[in-house]
């Protein structure tokens, strides 16, 4: 693996990354909503997600999810279903104003599985696996499946780093709004609105 393809695909991959799209728009709505800690720990739930994606681009899972029209359709609504309750949940919050005291009582397991749930059923995401790290691919130059691993490794390691830093500035954001109790109590519909726009982007997405 030559050190400019290397940095090549970090420099792609990071503006993929920075791209609004379901996962960092799910991070910025737990951060802004619940505080940085809940979008950090929801950033290691998509990150161990990732692990999953990175095993399937390697071992050749995605490319049958991308050949089957059924599983690409059960896995893309099964993620929307589960967006689209969560919204639903914060709906029914609406007029609950979040309790700054109560922070460090957060249940950071349960946005910890969030994450995974939330990565996992999202099929997209093994398909840009299997479109974009090709690309960076030498066939000629050592083993493709450590290269793919390599690579996975690499592209996670900078999603964690943004997806905290996102985490810290939606945090910091959230955390102002929050003071202020009108505001607090709208949170849970901004919250709400953005998880159905995820919803609804995964439902209506495409091979």
């Amino acid at each position: 693996m030559e050190l400019l393809t290397v940095i090549s695909f970090l420099g792609a991959a990071i503006v993929l990354t920075l791209v609004p799209g379901p996962d960092n728009l799910f991070t910025l709505a737990q951060s802004i909503a619940k505080g940085k800690n809940a979008g950090i720990f929801t950033t290691l739930g998509l990150c161990t997600g990732l692990l999953v994606h990175i095993a399937a681009a390697t071992i050749g899972i995605s490319a049958i999810i991308y050949q089957s029209s059924l599983a690409f359709t059960i896995v893309k609504y099964a993620g929307a279903a589960y967006l689209l309750f969560l919204a639903y949940k914060s709906f029914r919050e609406k007029t609950s104003a979040f309790d700054l005291d109560n922070a460090d009582s957060l249940d950071y397991k349960s946005l910890y599985k969030k994450g995974i749930i939330m990565n996992l059923l999202n099929p997209k995401v093994s398909l840009f696996f299997l479109a974009f790290f090709p690309q960076f691919i030498n066939f000629e130059n050592g083993n493709v499946s450590i290269q793919m691993l390599v690579y996975g490794f690499l592209f996670l390691i900078q999603t964690l780093v943004i997806f905290t830093l996102i985490s810290i500035f939606a945090g910091k954001v959230g955390y102002f709004l929050r003071k202020n109790t009108s505001l607090s109590k709208k949170i849970n519909m901004v919250q709400g609105t953005l998880f159905t726009v995820i919803g609804l982007k995964i439902a209506f997405s495409q091979k």
